[in-house]
């Protein structure tokens, strides 16, 4: 694993950010509709988004196993910009030209620290999925990289910020096949 891979856990007032870059072999309008299609996103993305792609549109988040939850689109600006309330963090994804790729940066806001590991390595996983999808690669199971990133993110974040584990329902996700 690329260390510059790895998410980067910040301290903002009385919030917590994950942040992660990845440097993507394919332009702009491209990564755009990966990350704002829903044919695109059941790859990598971890629940399907419902609802309209505009500022201030309500959304819906459903995951396989049948369970939601509510959120909103906070900004929407094609190509480069989707920021939308997932629950109780704020995910934030910038795309921006790179040569003839893109660089992504996704941010994650929440307020439990305890949950950063949990997260960092979920996004890390979802991103590595992307970037395959992305090149035509395979994608592995879910819960495959999650496991193999997990305790890299425990040790590298802290103890604190491993205090909660993983998700309710992440031994079906993680059998379910990419």
């Amino acid at each position: 694993m690329d260390d510059a891979d790895l998410g980067v856990l910040a301290r903002r007032g009385d919030r917590w950010t994950l942040t992660f870059t990845r440097h993507l072999a394919h332009p702009v309008d491209r990564v755009w509709r990966a990350v704002t299609e829903p044919e695109h996103l059941a790859a990598w993305f971890p629940q399907q988004i419902v609802g309209e792609r505009r500022a201030g549109a309500a959304l819906r988040f459903v995951s396989s196993a049948g369970g939601g939850f509510d959120g909103e689109m906070v900004a929407f600006q094609p190509p480069t910009l989707l920021e939308f309330a997932w629950g109780g963090d704020r995910l934030r994804i910038e795309l921006r030209p790179d040569g003839a790729g893109t660089v992504l940066t996704l941010t994650d806001t929440f307020a439990e620290l305890g949950k950063a590991a949990r997260d960092a390595a979920g996004w890390h996983e979802c991103l590595d999925r992307l970037r395959s999808h992305l090149d035509g690669a395979p994608l592995p199971g879910w819960g495959q990289t999650w496991q193999q990133v997990h305790p890299r993110y425990t040790e590298r974040l802290g103890p604190e910020a491993a205090t909660i584990g993983p998700p309710p329902g992440h031994e079906q996700h993680a059998s379910r096949p990419g």
